[in-house]
């Protein structure tokens, strides 16, 4: 595989993201009977909650980042919030390509040049301009309301025939300073409390600057899109999942559309599954031969 494609398949594998109008309903639905926040929540949260535990699929890969698209296939193995494998076959059917992103690592195979990539997901940051997600990208391959947490609060609405929920804006500020103990005050210095309340404030900050944006098909009460920006660093991901089928009792996206931005970047992906296996055993099979090097800095 050729270095400019490598970063590009990873861009949609990490969260980066794409600022995008919200689809109109192709079936024409509309919203008959009004549903609360809290009902569509705790509705995406169960769906959320019986996930798939395996997942085996072919796709079809179409990418584009604006400078023209590329297609290839590839082999598709998921261990739920384990690791997912792939295997990248050009129109040949000969492997190019395989990564495993872990929870903590990311590693990759360049059959082409022998060469591999190992590192944390720090250090893939720093290496390819993107950080892994395992999350994000398990959870789209699963059709899941990606983020969703019934101790969030959210404002629900109707938008073009479907169901939306959204998160709600909070006051960081009140609620980090609620979160400095009394014994952080006792025997301390004011400029000891003065970084503490700082540190609190900023990771408080961070963690609430991620706003979650869900779409709902009002018949099925499934997610067909979720939007999620990023608030602090202007970078957004658009997840839409295009078409539906039961797989063993779990309704399966086959189609799935991944759109990353920030600025100055975009990136955009087309998955079509097929031959989809659920909660059936799968191999990760990974080594790197000793012929191969390090790839270049």
């Amino acid at each position: 595989m050729r270095r400019s494609l490598l970063p590009l398949i990873l861009a949609l594998l990490l969260a980066a993201c794409s600022s995008t109008k919200p689809a109109a309903d192709p079936a024409g639905h509309r919203v008959k009977h009004p549903l609360s926040s809290a009902e569509l929540a705790n509705r995406l949260a169960l769906d959320a909650a019986r996930h798939p535990s395996h997942l085996n699929a072919k796709a079809e890969v179409t990418l584009d980042a604006g400078k023209g698209s590329r297609s290839f296939k590839a082999h598709l193995r998921l261990v739920h919030d384990s690791a997912l494998w792939i295997s990248v076959t050009p129109a040949l059917g000969i492997e190019v390509a395989r990564a495993l992103l872990t929870m903590d690592s990311l590693l990759i195979l360049d059959k082409l040049s022998d060469h591999y990539w190992t590192g944390s997901h720090e250090q893939a940051q720093a290496r390819f301009g993107v950080r892994p997600d395992l999350q994000l990208f398990q959870d789209a391959l699963l059709g899941l309301p990606i983020g969703i947490d019934t101790t969030e609060r959210y404002r629900s609405g109707r938008e073009e025939g479907s169901y939306t929920l959204a998160s709600k804006e909070r006051r960081k500020f009140l609620r980090a300073a609620e979160d400095i103990a009394p014994a952080d005050t006792v025997e301390t210095g004011k400029d000891m409390r003065d970084r503490r309340l700082e540190r609190i404030l900023r990771q408080a900050e961070r963690r609430e600057m991620l706003v979650y944006k869900y779409w709902v098909d009002p018949d099925s009460l499934w997610v067909d899109r979720v939007l999620i920006t990023d608030l602090a660093r202007d970078q957004q991901a658009d997840v839409r999942y295009m078409q539906r089928k039961d797989v063993n009792g779990h309704s399966t996206p086959t189609g799935i559309v991944l759109t990353l931005s920030a600025p100055g970047q975009s990136a955009s992906g087309v998955l079509r599954l097929d031959r989809i296996a659920i909660n059936e055993p799968v191999t990760l099979p990974f080594r790197i031969p000793e012929k191969f090097t390090p790839m270049e800095p």
